[in-house]
């Protein structure tokens, strides 16, 4: 893919950067550490290791659990009192 516009593969990745599943975190961080030096994409990486960071945590995102109907363990709504914890 590295012959597609950077932005364009920013957005081909999303999906794998808005998984639950840490797999696919894991792929997210594989394609976006490839735009990390891009001028335009390069925030891009950040993103994608943050939402790494919470999936390994909690193993979902828990600014989810309420329209999806989930429960939020205590450590989930502790951390969604911080700013900028739900993007």
């Amino acid at each position: 893919d590295d012959d597609y516009d950077p932005l364009l593969r920013w957005f081909c990745y999303m999906p794998f950067e808005h998984s639950e599943s840490l797999d696919d975190q894991d792929e997210s961080l594989r394609l976006f550490a490839a735009l990390r030096d891009d001028p335009l994409a390069g925030g891009a990486w950040r993103w994608a290791v943050r939402h790494h960071e919470i999936i390994e945590r909690f193993g979902r995102f828990p600014h989810r659990n309420a329209i999806l109907g989930r429960e939020s363990t205590p450590e989930e709504l502790e951390f969604l009192e911080q700013p900028g914890s739900s993007f």
